[in-house]
């Protein structure tokens, strides 16, 4: 796509660029990290799946922390960061799902934990719902995991698909967030406090009217109304920043009460990028919510196992 971002110049300095790889699956060619042993069946497979407008820089720090017990895959979804634009209806959460599922099927990996950040948490839960994926334990952080109020859902799709369809919009917005200023705001509006290395990767990829046009589309037909996550019926950990400014913590308490196996984690001072504000605590956070998972199925393990 004009103005998507490009390796050779805006991946030169990527956050973990030795681990990348590119490689093409249901009709996409695919921008994904794998850290921490090759899939060989030897490790559980940990997949990471990150939020709307996000990329893998999202995953800088904490992936390789996760990669010390686990495989870890990391891909760029659909029409963001390196990864190609699929055609527009299937920028939906159905459609990212069977397109990362396409991905897995490439790379032969069956995963054992879905971690999903923000809208990433969303496609993870569909995976499963689907059955494109084994249902096994989901880590929401910051998920979002609930559809918007019909009025303000309505209004963000409607102003979305007018803002892809004027075509220019994706230019003037990568035109503005040129401005560190700009960056800044966006970044502020998340609850988090994000570091002089974060900023700059976010700014890159804001910059880039292809990737913003990837973010744009997905919004514009984002609809989880027939999301029945009632049905899932695995462990699911809500790690929640109280300061989250995107998605509100309460959703995360709602969804305790109503989902058959779920817990909320609450995290004082954090906001919607909290895994990237404390990658350290949120990777024991993700261990911890794994060895839940099999100590409940009647399979003790300890971190220890996954070695």
């Amino acid at each position: 796509m004009i103005g998507a971002p490009d390796w050779s110049r805006d991946g030169r300095d990527w956050p973990n660029r030795a681990t990348s790889r590119f490689l093409l699956a249901g009709g996409l060619r695919w921008h994904v990290q794998v850290m921490g042993a090759d899939i060989s069946g030897r490790r559980p497979v940990m997949l990471l799946l990150h939020g709307m407008g996000a990329s893998t820089h999202s995953w800088r720090d904490l992936a390789p922390i996760l990669a010390r017990q686990y495989t870890v895959v990391a891909p760029d979804l659909p029409g963001h960061g390196f990864t190609g634009h699929p055609a527009p209806a299937l920028m939906t959460s159905e459609g990212m799902a069977r397109g990362v599922a396409a991905l897995l099927k490439a790379l032969g990996a069956q995963p054992a934990v879905v971690v999903g950040h923000s809208a990433g948490a969303a496609v993870g839960a569909r995976m499963m719902l689907l059955h494109l994926i084994a249902p096994v334990p989901l880590v929401s952080l910051n998920g979002a995991l609930s559809p918007m109020p019909q009025h303000q859902g309505k209004l963000y799709s409607v102003m979305a698909r007018l803002l892809t369809n004027s075509g220019a919009a994706s230019w003037v917005f990568a035109l503005q967030a040129r401005r560190e200023t700009t960056v800044d705001r966006l970044l502020t509006a998340t609850g988090s406090r994000i570091d002089g290395e974060g900023r700059k990767f976010y700014g890159r990829l804001m910059s880039r009217p292809g990737h913003v046009g990837g973010a744009l589309r997905m919004m514009a037909r984002w609809n989880l109304d027939d999301l029945d996550l009632t049905q899932l019926d695995v462990h699911v950990t809500l790690i929640v920043g109280d300061k989250d400014g995107m998605v509100p913590p309460e959703d995360a308490t709602r969804l305790e009460g109503r989902l058959p196996r779920a817990r909320v984690v609450m995290l004082p001072g954090l906001g919607h990028l909290a895994h990237e504000e404390e990658p350290a605590l949120v990777a024991r956070l993700v261990e911890e919510a794994a060895v839940m998972d099999q100590t409940e199925r009647g399979q003790p393990m300890t971190l220890a196992d996954c070695a």
